[in-house]
């Protein structure tokens, strides 16, 4: 319980706070509202009610903080020092990919950057400035993208919340900066005669399958590779999404996960085995069963639940079809994308095709309708052309 009273001091009214911490220590801090005490006694005691409740909330997380063996840091800590035990915090709370996601921005970029230029700094003494002066830096001087900031401020904001809730700090300046305008990524996918050049440029190589799984049925690259011989269904003709593999850098070293689980409930899902994918998946399956007689004890049985796989069993790995895929196609001639991309254009190939966006959604395992909506309403020219057609019809004659 935070008790609270108003003193007058100086002429303003100051907000004196009463509690005991989570280590049993009474503490008695006083604050100024800034306001003259003429005319100003109803704003006063809505501020000392609000400055109780922030307390009791920052009490009760840092008791929870406690309980659950959390760090809780001392009143003056160095800022980067902070975000390492940050991060050390993070590690047991989120994802391992989410995870490798905030050690690389803030270890390998936030951090060299303050210590560089204000190694004695204090987390107490972050100001809005520091930040602001920080994403300048990277955008400016690094030739960073906006977005890319836009993820930083993410990370640097959440640390600061956490600060603030254990009564580190008593705002989070990251609030207080003007993030950069976020710069929305226009993919270019392949259209229907570039896939098909694309699907006889890899027909018997090792991206075949790959490319058929992102182009064809739209599947991300960690449900490629996750894909698995369970998940094929001959006699229902049925492909269950509900396995994937991530890739991720953990304190320097890669990491390979597997989960029973999408990236979401909704990419949980069953889609057609068409037949001439089906054909090419028992010409995988035999090609498998050869290479373990070929390989013998060398083979590795480790992944044979997998059907995407090398000669030697090994499973492909999901930062290949990244690196390996746009190396393809430059050597080919043909226009560089991602591999991500190809998810892009099988959704952009439906669309154009008169598929409804419920039914695109279903297809690609999005959570939201409005998803699929803001990445792939985007038309193709043949597509804008029959709109300015059917448009036409509604001028007058003499205009037209």
């Amino acid at each position: 319980m935070v008790a609270g009273h108003l003193r007058e001091k100086d002429g303003y009214y100051h907000i004196i706070l009463s509690y005991i911490d989570e280590n049993g220590k009474r503490h008695t801090p006083s604050k100024s509202t800034k306001l003259p005490v003429k005319g100003n006694k109803k704003r006063a005691e809505a501020m000392l009610i609000r400055a109780r409740e922030e307390m009791e909330e920052k009490l009760r997380y840092r008791a929870r903080c406690k309980k659950s063996g959390m760090t809780i840091l001392p009143d003056k800590v160095r800022f980067t020092d902070f975000l390492y035990d940050w991060l050390d915090m993070m590690k047991a709370s989120v994802e391992t990919t989410t995870y490798s996601a905030y050690e690389m921005a803030v270890k390998n970029k936030i951090i060299p950057y303050f210590n560089g230029r204000f190694p004695k700094l204090l987390l107490q003494d972050v100001t809005p400035k520091h930040i602001q002066d920080y994403y300048t830096y990277e955008m400016k001087i690094r030739g960073v993208s906006a977005n890319t900031v836009i993820h930083r401020h993410a990370n640097i904001r959440k640390a600061f919340q956490y600060a603030y809730k254990t009564g580190l700090i008593d705002s989070n300046p990251a609030d207080k900066i003007q993030r950069p305008k976020k710069i929305k990524y226009e993919s270019k996918p392949y259209n229907q005669a570039e896939l098909d050049e694309l699907f006889r440029a890899v027909k018997g190589t090792e991206l075949e399958l790959g490319v058929i799984l992102a182009a064809f049925y739209g599947l991300r690259r960690s449900e490629v590779v996750g894909l698995r011989w369970d998940a094929i269904d001959f006699e229902s003709k049925t492909i269950s999404i509900r396995h994937t593999v991530t890739q991720a850098t953990v304190d320097g070293k890669s990491t390979v996960i597997e989960k029973d689980r999408t990236k979401t409930q909704s990419s949980n899902r069953s889609l057609p085995l068409v037949p001439p994918f089906e054909k090419l998946l028992c010409i995988i399956k035999k090609q498998q069963e050869l290479n373990k007689m070929l390989c013998g004890d060398c083979y590795n049985y480790d992944y044979k639940d997998y059907i995407y796989v090398n000669a030697m069993g090994e499973r492909i790995k999901p930062g290949y079809l990244t690196q390996a895929f746009p190396e393809f196609l430059e050597k080919r001639g043909m226009r560089r994308i991602r591999f991500h991309d190809l998810r892009h254009s099988c959704a952009t190939l439906l669309y154009a095709n008169g598929v409804a966006l419920k039914d695109i959604q279903e297809w690609l395992g999005h959570s939201d309708i409005s998803t699929t909506s803001n990445i792939y309403t985007h038309l193709d020219f043949n597509s804008k052309v029959a709109s300015a057609q059917a448009i036409m019809g509604l001028f007058p004659p003499d205009m037209t």
